[in-house]
């Protein structure tokens, strides 16, 4: 039987901590050394057992961790996965995988040469009902997909931007919010092909946006948009709909994804697959709603075993930085698309 895997961690803010939650209480791996400048770091790192390093080059070098989870600021994402590759360290990465493309391909190449694993921190792909929904799309059960619906609105509180970088270009809904969203309509429904977007920071005023409308077209020919606010009162998004992060109140009859096909469709988080009994049923005849299952399972927790699996050259990253680049391309060609007001396609990421 394997012994632990030693994780450190590199950023005790709010997502290190999550991820030391959940190491806790894992048979399969244990936290090491934490790597963080910040004042909390060190009594965090005390608190829980082990040792504290203000720069995570020093811990790399002393610990020798086998693994590292990299959950420092985006902009700092990049150069520190670099520094682990360097150290022949596999990385869990948290999204987003940079905040330039050219960095990103710079990890993918990085990654690729040196045979070191990097796994990026989109977590919602392990949701069972995630894996349930995807089944269930590629198995054909909604025939050829058409249409696609996603919904990201709610309302962000003041307090929220008390933080100055949270009112700067750069940290708003697009890349810290519908990245998430995005990554998943790309996982359910395939690369797209091209976008339209208009965005607006009229409710704020910020440096950022705060409203967006985006539409898809996606490679195999489905249509979707994708409508984000957080400046609203408003019940639709992952977070409110899907009771996956309980520091969120629930609303648990509400979807925020639609997808429709010529057989079927499923909304989600709901997992509800509406059909005809009849192949040749139409709008004159009632719908049948089947719920679907799923097993129980935390995502975060899930991400991390297989983050095991992966570091231990297991298994293959379910999402590896060039799949991660390829949904830092979407938002890039979505800003683009804003920005001149036509149709962009994202680059293309090899990888």
């Amino acid at each position: 039987m394997n012994s632990p895997l030693r994780i450190a961690l590199i950023g005790a803010g709010n997502m290190g901590q999550q991820h030391y939650w959940h190491l806790q209480s894992m048979t399969e791996a244990t936290l090491c050394a934490v790597a963080d400048p910040g004042p909390q770091a060190a009594s965090l790192a005390a608190e829980w057992g082990v040792a504290h390093f203000a720069d995570y080059r020093q811990m790399l070098e002393q610990a020798k961790p086998d693994a590292v989870i990299v959950a420092n600021p985006n902009t700092l994402h990049v150069s520190t996965a670099l520094d682990c590759l360097a150290a022949g360290v596999p990385v869990l990465l948290e999204k987003p995988v940079g905040v330039h493309l050219d960095e990103a391909r710079e990890l993918v190449a990085v990654s690729k040469a040196s045979g070191v694993p990097v796994l990026v921190g989109h977590h919602r792909r392990h949701n069972p009902l995630i894996v349930s929904a995807h089944e269930l799309i590629h198995s054909g059960a909604l025939g050829r997909l058409t249409t696609v619906t996603a919904l990201w609105q709610l309302r962000k509180p003041d307090s929220y931007f008390e933080t100055h970088w949270r009112r700067e270009a750069g940290a708003g809904m697009l890349l810290t919010n519908l990245i998430h969203d995005l990554d998943l309509l790309r996982h359910l429904c395939g690369e797209v092909h091209q976008v339209q977007a208009i965005t607006s920071n009229a409710i704020r005023g910020f440096a950022n946006e705060d409203c967006a409308a985006v539409l898809l077209q996606f490679d195999n020919g489905a249509l979707g948009s994708l409508t984000g606010s957080d400046a609203v009162a408003a019940p639709w998004s992952w977070e409110l709909n899907s009771g996956e992060n309980p520091v969120y109140p629930r609303h648990a009859d509400q979807p925020c994804y639609l997808l429709a096909g010529t057989g079927g469709a499923l909304s989600i988080p709901q997992l509800k697959h509406w059909h005809y009994t009849q192949a040749d049923g139409g709008w004159h005849q009632p719908l049948l709603a089947t719920q679907e299952s799923f097993s129980a399972g935390e995502a975060l927790r899930l991400q991390l075993q297989h983050f095991v699996r992966v570091a231990r050259g297991e298994v293959e990253p379910l999402v590896s930085a060039a799949d991660a680049a390829r949904t830092l391309a979407l938002i890039e060609a979505i800003r683009e698309a804003a920005e001149t007001g036509r149709a962009c396609a994202p680059s293309l990421v090899e990888g």
